[in-house]
């Protein structure tokens, strides 16, 4: 990161400056009238106006549509935490195409899927990555291929703005990214939602509602810091809705501790999206380091993904004060957030729900619940349909008429605040990641020396859990435990992204399995927790 002694502050342009700009919402709209406002400081501290970002925003627009891409098509970025990432986005949004932003964790196989799966007409990536995206080329026929930096099989990312207008496009239409979310088949799926028949002038302005709701009001001197990589769902969507409110943003690369309150400082930040791991590495600095940086410009540091210990949250609170705020929701919709008032008054719930939002808690059959037992939680969010892209099935099973649920279970106390107690599909949740055990398993058994694989989470005091993979070896494995591990896991490592390897493996001479196939696995799991409440 930049030398943290450097004290100078990003540059801004006060809304007095810029009559009528408060009453602007929507980044092109706020752009026009004032082109000159600061937009993003990138990881590097660089910075780009509002102009700067419109331009360029407008030349990827006209350079897609020059190839052939229309409403509905399909757009997909592998980039790190930079401005053509967020412009990308803001492209795509207001030209009426899917985007998605892939996690640059994958293996190429994995983004090939993506790629295939999505329908992509139009990548960027960034030579950063360059020997998994160009496997993942190698795999598919993408017909439009970019990049920023050189990788093989892709055109220079120039090309594609180069020589085309900056002014803004006619006939848009509001897009939509479809992110991707991994599922109990192991397999990722796209969460699609419709394209709404609106200028995106008018979608960007109606964007702010969950912002609002959490206290977050448009301009106002608002400064958004982006800590996590945009290739997640809320970190992507709470970055591009901060443009559209009149926020500058600050783009951090690979976060630290020490680098985050280094920003919040010269930054002088007002707002985040926040996960609880990051709560536990802040608390972990020394106190000399902690008292170095002002925080005082905090108003709002939201935090979810992963349930925060109330321990450390509370801590948290002591230090920041009372602007942690906490919602729980999902990428397919819906939700319920919580105020840190209501929090230490009741420890531990992720809160009510949104205005507009439903929520219950249903049994095995589907009824509702009386307060204080636990059931599957299920959402509704009117006007946020939404289906897993290419499998009907999945959307079914996710369904309860106009509910939905992604397998949470909980329960409401008798004041109406949700608390979550359990994952229903065994989701292991690493500093905020969700890492689904199946696809793990599903590698671990194309391995020649495995004949049966169980993967499940254990305690970790950093990242709240861990991955554990526990091996019955093949017959025909005539190896050491010490050299089948080091074979399997060298074997996974080539397969999967390297945020789902489990952090240790052991061995088992049967498989708890009843004799329809029927894995048990709390056996294996539950000795690890025993004395410990798992907090899910």
């Amino acid at each position: 990161m930049p030398d943290t002694e450097t004290t100078s502050e990003i540059s801004s342009e006060t809304p007095s400056e810029t009559p009528g700009i408060t009453d602007t919402l929507g980044f092109w709209k706020i752009a026009e009238l004032a082109p000159n406002r600061l937009a993003v400081v990138d990881p590097d501290y660089n910075e780009t106006t509002t102009g700067e970002l419109y331009d360029l925003t407008n030349q990827i627009v006209h350079g897609l549509r020059s190839l052939g891409l229309q409403k509905g098509d399909q757009v997909t970025t592998l980039l790190p935490n930079c401005m053509e990432q967020i412009a990308v986005c803001l492209a795509a949004y207001q030209a009426g195409f899917y985007v998605t932003t892939v996690n640059w964790h994958l293996a190429g196989p994995e983004i090939a899927y993506i790629l295939t799966d999505s329908e992509t007409k139009a990548l960027v990536v960034s030579d950063r990555f360059t020997d998994e995206a160009e496997r993942a080329i190698s795999e598919t026929d993408v017909p439009n291929r970019f990049s920023i930096g050189t990788v093989q099989g892709c055109q220079p990312f120039s090309d594609l703005i180069s020589g085309q207008p900056t002014s803004r496009p006619e006939n848009l239409s509001t897009g939509s990214f479809m992110f991707y979310t991994s599922g109990t088949t192991g397999r990722p799926k796209g969460v699609r939602r419709d394209l709404v028949d609106m200028h995106p002038d008018e979608s960007a302005a109606s964007s702010g509602g969950l912002f609002m709701l959490l206290g977050i009001m448009p301009h106002d001197d608002n400064v958004h810091i982006t800590q996590a990589p945009l290739y997640h769902t809320a970190v992507n969507v709470w970055t591009t809705t901060s443009l559209h409110m009149g926020h500058s943003v600050v783009l951090m690369d690979r976060w630290t501790p020490e680098g985050a309150l280094e920003r919040i400082d010269r930054c002088k930040v007002t707002q985040s999206h926040m996960v609880p791991t990051m709560f536990h590495r802040l608390l972990q600095l020394p106190d000399e380091v902690k008292e170095k940086y002002d925080v005082s410009s905090l108003r709002r540091m939201i935090h979810a993904a992963a349930p925060c210990p109330p321990e450390t949250k509370l801590k948290m609170l002591d230090w920041w004060g009372d602007t942690i705020w906490e919602y729980y929701a999902a990428t397919e919709g819906g939700g319920t957030y919580v105020t840190p008032q209501e929090w230490r008054k009741f420890p531990g719930t992720v809160g009510k729900p949104w205005p507009g939002s439903e929520v219950i808690v249903v049994d095995e059959s589907g009824e509702e619940l009386p307060t204080g037992q636990s059931g599957t939680i299920y959402m509704k969010m009117p006007g946020m349909s939404f289906s897993y892209y290419k499998d009907k099935d999945k959307t079914s099973k996710a369904r309860l008429g106009d509910f939905f649920t992604v397998g949470d279970i909980g329960y409401f106390n008798d004041e109406g605040y949700l608390f979550l107690n359990d994952r229903s599909n065994d989701m292991i949740i690493v500093g905020g990641v969700n890492i689904y055990p199946a696809e793990i398993e599903g590698a671990l058994l194309q391995s020649p020396l495995v004949g049966d694989a169980a993967v499940f989470g254990i305690p970790n005091e950093d990242f709240g859990e861990e991955i554990k993979a526990v091996v019955e070896l093949s017959p025909n494995a005539d190896l050491s435990e010490d050299e089948a591990r080091e074979q399997i896991m060298a074997h996974l490592h080539d397969q999967i992204a390297k945020q789902k390897w489990p952090r240790s493996l052991d061995f088992t001479d049967e498989m708890p399995r009843d004799p329809n196939g029927k894995l048990y696995k709390r056996r294996l799991r539950d000795p690890y927790w025993e004395g410990r409440e798992r907090n899910i």
